[in-house]
Parts: structure tokens; sequence; C-alpha cells
């Protein structure tokens, strides 16, 4: 048996924790033992011990990728569970603590962003590259657009895996509950219901969404744009919604637990970031129900929506070119059928939860088939 300590740095529950625990669900328990080190008061720990899975918490790694004082604490937590591998989420801490112990390290870059141009030439970008090379064994990308941003800083492809995240199947909400969520967003029999689900960020393109529906609006199209989620934006976001008058188009549903109802009242998913994407987990969530998507060309949403297969892709931060394939997609009824499926089809083949659990998996059992 094989036993990996993760270490995730997450106070919250993000993507890369909802990774995690979609791996807990699913990983084979009789050939690996497997512990989770989590920020003292994560949101994490309850939702990790419900998985009968031990959490094991310290101080100082709360939303850090490097914090000196914390090595002490890693380093002696290692040597005490005496793991075969350390997996890294999000904290170059544990990476280090991972080599000081002598472990077999693996680090998950679940993130997409602009690289820094400190790192994209001369030495910075020869230091980046030995630094995190040295400090693990495999390297996982959850994007091909992950994998470039590593890439561009130097790091080898042939260190680098990608394993595009999974999700549960999401099931559809009963009728009873549809007709509840219809009522309570203002939607009528009549409307072609848009949704995104995405923290309120600069960087996740809200805006360009707002600017698509007063355009469609003015064309007369009978929408309801739903927005769930909450961030910094939001005051500015609902400022705009109201000097477009929009107010009666754009809903601002908050914060949501549980997305199988909005999942279910939608027609199209879209998403518009361009600062920061890697494999949308509400995207893959919203294929699983068969809801095709119009998103931007950025990181790694080109690597879940297939151009014209399970939706469109338009050019990151172009109103004009949002609205053509949202009124493509509204107006060609026999191809948004066809999306449907494939949505669903695409989902069972790449991005199940299963899927994501068995290629992890993988990883670790070939750190020590190369040893042989």
């Amino acid at each position: 048996m094989i036993k990996i300590l993760n270490i995730i740095s997450d106070s919250n529950i993000g993507g890369a924790g909802r990774c995690l625990l979609n791996f807990l669900k699913y990983y084979d328990r009789k050939k690996f033992a497997v512990k989770v080190v989590v920020p003292k008061g994560s949101l994490l720990k309850a939702e990790i011990e419900k998985l009968k899975t031990r959490v094991i918490e310290v101080d100082g790694i709360a939303d850090k990728s490097f914090d000196w004082k914390a090595i002490q604490k890693l380093n002696k937590i290692i040597k005490r569970e005496k793991p075969d591998v350390v997996h890294t989420h999000g904290t170059i801490t544990g990476r280090i603590c991972g080599r000081m112990c002598g472990k077999k390290v693996v680090y998950t870059r679940h993130s997409v962003f602009p690289v820094s141009p400190r790192i994209k030439k001369g030495i910075g970008k020869i230091a980046n590259k030995y630094i995190n090379e040295f400090l693990a064994d495999d390297i996982i990308a959850v994007a091909e657009a992950a994998k470039q941003n590593l890439t561009d800083g130097g790091i080898s492809p042939h260190k680098i895996k990608v394993i595009l995240n999974g999700v549960e199947q999401v099931e559809k909400a009963s009728p009873e509950q549809i007709a509840q969520t219809k009522k309570e967003y203002g939607i009528s029999e009549n409307d072609f219901v848009i949704g995104i689900l995405a923290r309120l960020d600069a960087v996740k393109g809200h805006k360009y969404l707002i600017e698509a529906a007063e355009q469609l609006k003015k064309e007369g199209r009978n929408i309801k744009v739903l927005i769930a989620g909450t961030g910094d934006m939001q005051e500015q976001l609902k400022k705009s919604v109201k000097q477009k008058n929009l107010e009666d188009v754009v809903v601002f549903v908050g914060f949501i637990t549980d997305v199988k109802p909005f999942l279910s009242v939608l027609d199209l998913q879209v998403n518009a970031s361009y600062g920061t994407e890697a494999t949308s987990l509400a995207l893959l969530e919203g294929m699983s129900l068969g809801i095709p998507a119009v998103v931007s060309n950025y990181g790694g949403n080109p690597g879940v929506i297939i151009h014209g297969e399970n939706g469109y892709l338009f050019e990151s931060q172009n109103t004009n070119d949002f609205v053509k394939y949202l009124k493509k997609i509204i107006e060609e009824k026999e191809v948004y059928q066809s999306m449907q499926n494939k949505s669903k089809e695409i989902f069972q083949k790449k991005f199940t939860a299963k899927t994501y659990a068995r290629n992890i998996e993988k990883v670790y059992e070939g750190l020590f088939e190369k040893k042989g």
C-alpha cells in the first residue's frame, strides 16, 4: 500500500479543494492510504472528515505558498506520518519539507494566470526551472494552459503531466424544484436562460456578459442572465446593470451551496475569463447535465469546450464576438440539441471524478515504477 500525504493551503473550499475532495471520494483504498494536512480552521476539514479521511491541522500555511515558520511543523508531521509520497496543492513550503524529509513529491498546479516577467527569461527563468524541478518528482497541470504557464517559466515539458479536473455527475432537479427556482429568479416560459457561476472578480469577465446582455435585449431577445457568486466586483457590476436598464434581465443570485437547481434551469452556461482560468469545475458540472457553453478562448476553457461540438469559443474580452456566438446558439435549434448530447458524451469520456481519481493514482504508481 502506498501512503500519500496531501498538503493543501486553502482555508476556504476553492477549485483545488474540490478536486482533492473528488479524489478522496473515489481513490482505491486497497492500494492507497491517504491523509491530508490543512491550515488550522480550514473549511475543508469537515468535508474531508466526512469522507473518512484523517485530517491534520497546522498553523502557518493558510492561503500562503511559502512560510518559513511552518517548515519545522510540516517536517515534524512528515517524519511522524512516514508517507511514501507528499502531494502538495498551492504550497511550496510543503514541497520543501517533502524534499527535506527525503520523500517523493508531487505538485499540482491548479491555476492559470499570466506568467511573471521575472521568470520568463534570463536568470529568473533558470532559477525557477531548477527550483521547481528539484522540489518535485512529478508536476501535475490541470489544463494545457497551466502546463504552458509552467513551461513559460522554464520548467521542462517532460516533467509535467496534464490531468484534467473531474467532477461528480449533477442530477437534474425535480420539476417542483425547477418551477420554484424559475419563480424565484423571475424566469418566464419563453426566456432563454444564460448562467455564469464564478467569483465576482474583474478577470472573470462579467463585464462582457453584461454588455452582451445589453445588446441582446436591444435586439428584443427573450433572455434571462443569472449571475451566481460573490466577490469584490459585486457592487460595481450591480451598478452597471442598473445604469444599462438591465434589472429585468440580469439576476444576481449570490453564493449558492447547491448547484443543482441553478444548473437545472439553464439553457446555456458561459465563462468570460481573461486573467485566470484552469479547468472550470462549473463548466464540467453543466456538461454533466448536457448544458452547452459559450466561453472565452482563455486559459483552460479550450480544453473543456470544443468549438462547434459542445459549445463555442469567443475571443477573450471581445463583446461583439461573444454576442455573435450567443445569438448563434440561441437561433440554431438543431445544432443546440446536438451540443446537448455532445456535452454529456464528452463529460462521461473525460471529466468524471472517477476518471480524475484513476489518473492521479497512475501518477503515484508511476513514481515507484521509475525506481524499478
